[in-house]
């Protein structure tokens, strides 16, 4: 990708590691300030710097999303930005018989309400400025059971929606807001669970989990000038379905 996103300020959530780093560091490498966001003071300081060692821009701003205040504060030190990429997200396997009330409300607030709240707090001010981008990390589990999954898919079905929805909402202020639906990736969150990227990898048209810069790249697209026309899309970055065999 050619364009330059030189003078935009971007806002990553979930940026410590695995995709939003790499959403991150391509960001910064278009010429975006990054606002890096994780819980990690220690991993933020690690991308601001290989952001600034790279000749980019970057901050660290910590924050707790599962607390609606500390998602406020977030927004409020962020600033006006540019892009707002609602990349955190949390996922915790089990059937329904065995997930708790915190579970439940630990999804719901990470992967729903966050997201929701930036979006309050900051895109009103992008469409004021009549120009932004919004992209919201989804997954293949929002349209396809997983099984053992069954809050964090509708959490982020539930994402895709707000994303159409928003859309909407901003598109006449050119502020366009769209969705990546991530398949199988090798992230450090997915790594917990040994074979598990392996496993579903195997199921997709491809044969394999995707890199987090495979997916880093179509959500950066999205952020861009390049999909100035694309809004309100769910676009899926799962490796393919394979075919029913007759």
């Amino acid at each position: 990708m050619t364009t330059s996103l030189a003078g935009s300020t971007a806002l990553v959530t979930g940026a410590t590691s695995g995709i939003g780093r790499e959403v991150a560091l391509q960001l910064a490498g278009l010429g975006a300030e990054v606002v890096v966001h994780g819980r990690s003071a220690e991993r933020g300081a690690e991308v601001v710097r290989e952001i600034e060692n790279a000749g980019g821009t970057a901050r660290f701003v910590s924050a707790d999303l599962s607390k609606a205040d500390d998602v406020r504060r977030l927004a409020a030190a962020a600033g006006p930005v540019d892009i707002l990429i609602n990349n955190a997200g949390i996922y915790e396997f089990g059937a329904t018989d065995e997930t708790d009330d915190a579970t439940f409300d630990k999804h719901v607030n990470v992967n729903l309400r966050a997201p929701y709240l930036l979006v309050q707090r900051l895109v009103p001010a992008m469409a004021a400025r009549g120009s932004g981008a919004v992209v919201n990390v989804s997954t293949l589990a929002a349209s396809v059971a997983a099984r053992g999954a069954g809050i964090y898919g509708a959490t982020k079905a539930g994402l895709e929606q707000l994303t159409r929805t928003w859309a909407d909402e901003f598109g006449r202020s050119a502020v366009r807001v769209n969705a990546v639906a991530a398949g199988p990736t090798y992230t450090p969150g997915a790594d917990v669970t040994p074979g598990l990227v392996d496993g579903l990898g195997a199921t997709t048209a491809l044969g394999r989990g995707a890199d987090p810069g495979e997916i880093a790249r179509a959500v950066v697209f999205l952020s861009s000038t390049e999909a100035s026309y694309v809004n309100g899309a769910v676009l899926h970055v799962t490796g393919g379905q394979l075919a029913i065999a007759p």
